[in-house]
């Protein structure tokens, strides 16, 4: 997947709601914790873990508006440390099932937070490519679903979300 093109849409809504908003100063640990929170978010959606209960998981299409919504932030992210030169998803075996996933995914989130370099981007786009292969999720499916939310974001902006 062309990552190219989805760094870039995310650089313009940064720098709209950055603008709209005032928002100055570092929003490096502001933006980990948002991905943090979208990932448990998405992880809520797929109730992989919820062993107590015999409810299934959310729509698919609820799961993959929640996906995107980790990827907003991922990019951005990248953008913020200049990690945003990856064109292609890193690709790599990662072993388990969702909730091995999940965890495996926060672990690399906060390794991140703590040593922000390529390699720990990496191992986090390399989780996320995981989660989208046990969700089914193709190439095509997320990048559509990016742009609608991308459009979704600027919307909402212009409504004070």
């Amino acid at each position: 997947m062309k990552l190219q093109r989805l760094f870039e849409m995310q650089r313009e809504l940064d720098r709209y709601i950055e603008q709209a908003n005032g928002v100055e100063g570092d929003l490096f640990e502001k933006k980990v914790l948002a991905l943090n929170v979208e990932l448990a978010e998405l992880a809520n959606e797929t109730r992989c873990f919820k062993f107590w209960s015999r409810k299934g998981p959310s729509p698919d299409e609820v799961i993959l508006e929640e996906y995107v919504d980790s990827i907003h932030f991922l990019l951005s992210l990248g953008i913020l440390e200049g990690l945003d030169g990856l064109e292609e998803w890193p690709e790599g075996e990662v072993a388990g099932d969702l909730t091995t996933l999940f965890l495996l995914t926060q672990r690399r989130i906060l390794s991140f937070a703590e040593n922000p370099g390529s390699e720990s981007y990496r191992d986090i786009w390399i989780c996320y490519g995981a989660i989208a292969d046990r969700l089914h999720f193709g190439t095509d499916a997320v990048i559509d679903a990016y742009e609608k939310k991308n459009e979704e974001n600027y919307n909402r902006q212009h409504r004070g979300y």
